[in-house]
């Protein structure tokens, strides 16, 4: 068993979280998306995004979260953004007011492949749904790509599932399928 821990992410975390979505992305996603679509990919811009995700949220309710692996030393190894649903978070064709300002998504829930089926995924998914109750949130939400099987059995075993709806995101002319899972966050018996 791993020891870890999940914290917020801090402005000099930005680099880091970059590399691990980078390597995660070119190792989970290369069967998924075009390979020189990944290759591609701008590591310091994407620093700059984090930086700035970090730095300045949205609002309150934006939220970046880091998992920690302590060992001789301490490694980042994967992260969760969050956030007020928004136009993002829609489905196609869906009206801007269907998802309700109780709804929260989750832009990005990522570990780093070699760190896996540690605990890792599950720590920052508890302390994101603790966090998310405390801001009302009601709702949850997220997209995954319809081939990637490890992020749709990961959520559907913590309680997630398909909400029907469905997107196709145009990358490089091809369009790659989504689905967007859902989860009620009403807190139970067995979370008190």
């Amino acid at each position: 068993m791993a020891l870890g821990y999940v914290r917020p992410a801090r402005v000099e975390d930005a680099g880091e979280i970059a590399r691990i979505q980078l390597a995660t992305w070119r190792v989970a996603y290369r069967r998924i998306l075009p390979r020189h679509v990944l290759d591609n990919l701008d590591e310091a811009w994407m620093t700059r995004q984090w930086t700035e995700a970090v730095r300045n949220p949205p609002s309150p309710r934006h939220r970046v979260l880091v998992a920690v692996e302590q060992a001789e030393q301490s490694y980042l190894v994967g992260f969760v953004a969050s956030g007020p649903a928004d136009a993002e978070a829609l489905a196609p064709e869906e009206p801007a007011e269907a998802l309700g300002a109780a709804t929260v998504s989750i832009t990005d829930l990522l570990v780093e492949p070699r760190w896996g089926r540690r605990g890792h995924g599950s720590r920052l998914l508890a302390a994101a749904v603790d966090l998310w109750r405390e801001d009302g949130f009601d709702t949850a939400l997220a997209w995954a790509f319809e081939a990637d099987e490890a992020t749709r059995k990961f959520l559907t075993g913590t309680g997630w599932e398909p909400d029907g709806a469905a997107r196709a995101l145009d990358v490089e002319d091809m369009l790659v399928p989504q689905l967007r899972l859902h989860v009620a966050l009403a807190a139970t018996e067995d979370d008190q």
